[in-house]
């Protein structure tokens, strides 16, 4: 007989590591402690069971050939046991045993092992607000709270619905409670929606988008309590009241770290600690999953990043060093897309927020663009926004989002990072080229050529929240406007400091711009304008004194006439 392994936990890290390891050493004992009734299921399709688009829950439980996921399938297919309806209790390290209890009759056992794997996972956070247990109230995590949470939008008593956080879950949730003729609001107690993904400036279009499909946005606006005789009625925030018959908490995840905390394994603030080699403190214990700290290879320290993609990884990584092989997992980017009421969101790195917040001095671009050709049929406009460490040129962090083509760029833009690259090794990437599918110079080159530009001191830019300051200081300054007329009549800014001069007039009519304020020069997306600004400098003008308006009207998130 082989060595004894005891994996607990059955969703994604677990069931990977084990039949990883079963398959590089057949002849190792491997059972499965799962504390649920389901196995192996893909927990971030619940979002599309809701909606429909998955029809059946069980459908998440499949191989790609139909075939379910279930304890005979991982007895006959994989040489796997599998213990449902049953949870590990405590860890006995010294006689290196777990104690398990079956959570339907109660009765406990000491499973043995020689190795150990911990892929507990994760819980929803449930502050204790006043009115939390309220029937109504639901959270998004396993197959069962997908079927209860389907079931309560079929059989609610009105059709209003709060989502409680602006993340990936609640808003990737929007779609099914909108098709199901829910009125939808979203409370956030940050100021703007994905906080943890997205620069508010970002996160502008996406809120714009957002509202524009009829859901009401409450961001800065946190939960006060929730109010109902039995079932929840109401949502009372620091603001307002809104009805409410269905409830969806979803304001983030912990790790369930308990049972090695309580084992004595090193725990952080963000789960369990393991090395490279994803073992924990205990060289015959590993750990992996939700349940885990992530290292970013962007700072340098510790963070919490719970992706199914990861788990995966690491339960791969685990079987690995099962076996007797030498895995390691060196960390993650922070890497994650998604699609919100059609508009997709991706993000990879750090933000310009987080940047800072290291102390790091940095460089970006905002670069609003269609993904292909403007000739082509079909081209969607997506906004990119890059940053770069000022005096190294590394590159930190890349944010997309739009209607358009975005996990090509982000894919791209994460195994950049992942190999320590700057800006200048983003321009010579090699990426693949067609009209159907790219502009010629894509926009991720783009954004870091527009960086070069800042860096190499060809153009010096205001972002739209530093320009909005000015105006909001009054300072004296002007905006140069170089699109068409026919563009003018479509959008503008509302302003009586804009000066308008299309692009092929500025070298005719510079003389008549004053040398004695700054000139802030714009187009739709900044192009023209940075060609404005090479212009009037080329025509005298005090370098410092002129500016360019970083992504143009179109990330713009202020005050604009619209007459489209």
């Amino acid at each position: 007989m082989g060595r004894k392994i005891v994996v607990i936990g059955g969703v994604a890290c677990g069931p990977k590591a084990a039949c990883r390891v079963k398959r590089l050493d057949p002849s190792a004992e491997v059972v499965i402690v799962e504390k649920g009734e389901e196995i192996s299921y893909g927990a971030c399709g619940l979002p599309f069971y809701l909606e429909g688009e998955v029809p059946d829950v069980k459908d998440l439980t499949t191989t790609p050939v139909g075939v379910v996921r279930d304890v005979n399938f991982f007895k006959a297919v994989k040489g796997v046991d599998v213990l449902l309806n049953t949870e590990a209790v405590s860890i006995d390290r010294k006689k290196k045993e777990v104690t398990v209890r079956n959570v339907k009759d109660g009765a406990e056992e000491a499973l043995p092992y020689d190795k150990l794997v911990i892929a507990t996972g994760s819980s929803p956070v449930r502050p204790p607000i006043p009115g939390i247990d309220l029937e109504g109230i639901h959270c998004l995590k396993t197959l069962s709270d997908g079927v209860e949470l389907k079931k309560a939008m079929e059989q609610a008593p009105g059709k209003n619905a709060v989502v409680v956080g602006a993340g990936l879950i609640g808003l990737e949730c929007l779609e099914p409670l909108l098709k199901a003729g829910f009125n939808v609001h979203v409370v956030e107690k940050l100021p703007f929606a994905l906080p943890a993904l997205l620069d508010e400036e970002m996160a502008v279009p996406l809120m714009k988008h957002i509202t524009s499909k009829g859901v009401m946005l409450h961001c800065g606006d946190g939960v006060a309590s929730f109010e109902g005789d039995g079932r929840v009625q109401r949502v009372v925030t620091e603001k307002t009241e809104i009805a409410a018959d269905l409830v969806l908490l979803a304001i983030g995840f912990r790790p369930n770290a308990g049972i090695a905390k309580d084992a004595g394994i090193d725990t952080g603030r963000m789960g369990i600690k393991v090395d490279a080699h994803l073992r924990t403190s205990d060289p015959d214990i590993y750990a992996g999953g939700d349940c885990v700290e992530s290292y970013n290879l962007v700072t340098g320290r510790s963070i919490y990043a719970p992706m199914g993609s990861t788990a995966n990884k690491h339960g791969r990584i685990i079987g690995d060093n099962l076996a007797g092989w030498n895995s390691t997992f060196l960390g993650v980017c922070g890497t994650g897309v998604c699609n919100i009421l059609g508009f997709n969101v991706a993000r990879t790195g750090i933000t310009e927020r987080d940047a800072r917040n290291e102390g790091m001095e940095v460089l970006t671009s905002l670069c609003p663009a269609p993904d292909k050709p403007h000739y082509m049929k079909g081209s969607k406009l997506i906004h990119m926004k890059m940053v770069a460490e000022k005096h190294t040129g590394r590159l930190l962090g890349v944010q997309i989002l739009g209607p358009g083509e975005v996990l090509s760029r982000i894919d791209t833009a994460a195994a950049l990072l992942k190999s320590g690259a700057t800006i200048d090794d983003c321009f010579e990437t090699d990426m693949a080229y067609a009209p159907p599918f790219s502009p010629a110079l894509d926009n991720l080159i783009v954004a870091a050529n527009v960086i070069q530009n800042k860096r190499d001191g060809l153009v010096r830019a205001y972002t739209p929240a530093e320009v909005k300051e000015k105006l909001d200081r009054g300072e004296d300054f002007v905006f140069l406007d170089v699109r068409t007329p026919k563009e003018l009549e479509q959008m503008r800014l509302p302003y009586e400091n804009v000066i308008h001069i299309p692009l092929g007039m500025v070298r005719k009519k510079a003389q008549e711009l004053p040398r004695d304020k700054e000139i802030i020069c714009l187009c739709k997306i900044s192009l023209r304008g940075y060609e404005a600004a090479r212009i009037l400098e080329a025509e005298g003008f005090n370098p410092g004194k002129v500016w360019l308006l970083d992504g143009g009207i179109v990330a713009w998130p202020y005050e604009k006439i619209v007459n489209m």
